[in-house]
């Protein structure tokens, strides 16, 4: 990667949402609580314009902290608290379950956390019974799993293909030793390879890795042996993360020391070898975090624009309804966004009480599907069609989003995209500023700037 795009790296770095959903999560509202969440999915199911749907679950134990973590945790090693969560979230399963059709087909289950293996083979059976006993799974469902090798058995494993799952995730990291115990998550390399073996002899059919560049005492150097060794082990998938250190929003960072971190030029160098090296290595840059091998699911749908973008990232499987089950878990069907509690707390005493534990939520305006639709056309397809908008949407699109095109302008002049007359295309420099190019279509960005710091640096 040459000196011009590093340039283009520094000028364009800036906060800004994923893009995970539009609207983004902040602007989700606390007046939209279980009776909108019922009244949103008795509406949807009325009228339904997709009959597949997709699953959430929300595991949010993990028995040590992990200092980069952002996700939505709670550290315990009291294992009753796994019994109780998991009472509650059958619960909530058998309360959702029958207020949707028979007739929709789950096509996407996902289990995120936390550590959904923090559940014993034992529960994993249990839950993924309950699943199957309530909705119907169809026979090519892709079900999706996130898992912790540390203390992990062959029997969780066992257990999850049982369940249907036939997509793994592993969280690695690093495997350098000295960035382990700064993150505070001590991972043996054999450790690591051991349970792919295990997944792979069991048959699950796709392998993800996360990875994290920017963390405490990584160089160059250090990242590139990493890289090595996974390009070895050769996942179908890679989530290469920015470590986004934000301890005003997530407090246990503070534990995180900044005078360890690299800094912004070395930040911006291991981003541009780890690029350069797993491009080399065979894998496409999807775009964000994302790379795949050419034959991956991901990869063609991403050829064949069919990619789409939920919460959980990427996913082939576009135009389904969400439903989530669990602490924090974001659902999203029909015009509507919906939340549970963020703490176990509120989240059981929902449930115990016969209610939905909907904590925020957001129902989608004209304008929210019509922008959602451009961002996520550009995030996905990195191409948008303006004829197909203009159809969908009834709208002449340089009328309608000309002030829009007025900002795209500087970045057509740093060769991140073109546009025409037909089309807004996004170079292959392009890929790396994803972020920045979406939220010159968000409507709701500067509502959201006037909040205390909300996003992670957007490269």
């Amino acid at each position: 990667m040459d000196n011009d795009v590093l340039q283009l790296i520094r000028k364009y770095e800036c906060s800004g949402p994923r893009y995970t959903s539009y609207p983004p999560a902040p602007v989700f509202s606390p007046s939209f609580g279980p009776d909108e969440y019922e009244t949103a999915i008795r509406e949807t199911e009325e009228r339904p314009a997709n009959k597949q749907i997709s699953l959430y679950v929300h595991i949010p134990f993990c028995d040590t902290l992990c200092y980069f973590c952002g996700c939505t945790t709670v550290i315990t090693r009291n294992r009753e608290q796994m019994d109780t969560y998991l009472r509650y979230l059958l619960k909530e399963i058998d309360m959702l379950a029958p207020r949707i059709g028979k007739e929709r087909e789950v096509v996407q289950i996902h289990w995120g956390g936390g550590t959904p293996t923090y559940l014993t083979p034992a529960q994993i059976r249990l839950l993924g019974s309950r699943i199957r006993e309530r909705f119907h799974v169809s026979d090519a469902s892709e079900n999706s799993v996130e898992v912790d090798p540390r203390d992990l058995t062959r029997d969780h494993l066992a257990a999850l293909r049982e369940t249907g799952f036939n997509r793994i995730s592993l969280g690695v990291q690093d495997f350098d030793p000295k960035v382990q115990r700064a993150v505070n998550r001590l991972q043996d390399e054999a450790l690591t390879r051991r349970v792919i073996d295990w997944s792979r002899e069991l048959g699950f059919r796709s392998l993800n890795l996360d990875l994290i560049y920017g963390l405490p005492f990584q160089t160059v150097d250090s990242f590139a042996a990493t890289l090595r060794k996974i390009i070895d082990i050769a996942p179908e998938r890679l989530a290469v993360y920015n470590f986004a250190h934000v301890p005003w929003m997530k407090k246990h960072q503070i534990l995180i020391h900044p005078e360890d971190l690299p800094s912004g030029a070395e930040k911006l160098s291991l981003l541009m070898m780890t690029i350069d090296t797993l491009s080399a290595a065979g894998y496409l840059y999807i775009g964000m975090d994302h790379f795949a091998r050419p034959d991956d699911e991901l990869a063609v749908a991403q050829r064949e624009r069919t990619l789409h973008r939920n919460f959980q990232g990427y996913s082939t499987k576009a135009g389904s309804d969400m439903y989530a089950f669990g602490m924090s878990s974001i659902g999203h069907f029909g015009s509507v966004y919906a939340q549970n509690h963020k703490t176990l707390l509120e989240y059981q005493t929902a449930i115990e009480r016969g209610r939905f534990a909907t904590h925020a939520g957001y129902r989608m305006t004209a304008d929210d599907k019509l922008r959602k639709h451009v961002i996520m056309r550009l995030m996905c397809h990195l191409y948008l069609d303006i004829p197909e908008t203009e159809s969908a949407f009834g709208i002449d699109f340089h009328t309608a989003f000309a002030a829009e095109l007025e900002k795209l302008i500087s970045l057509q002049n740093d060769g991140l995209l073109t546009i025409g007359r037909d089309a807004v295309e996004i170079s292959d420099t392009g890929r790396l500023f994803l972020r920045n190019i979406a939220m010159c279509f968000d409507a709701h960005l500067p509502a959201m700037r006037t909040q205390r710091p909300l996003f992670s640096k957007t490269v």
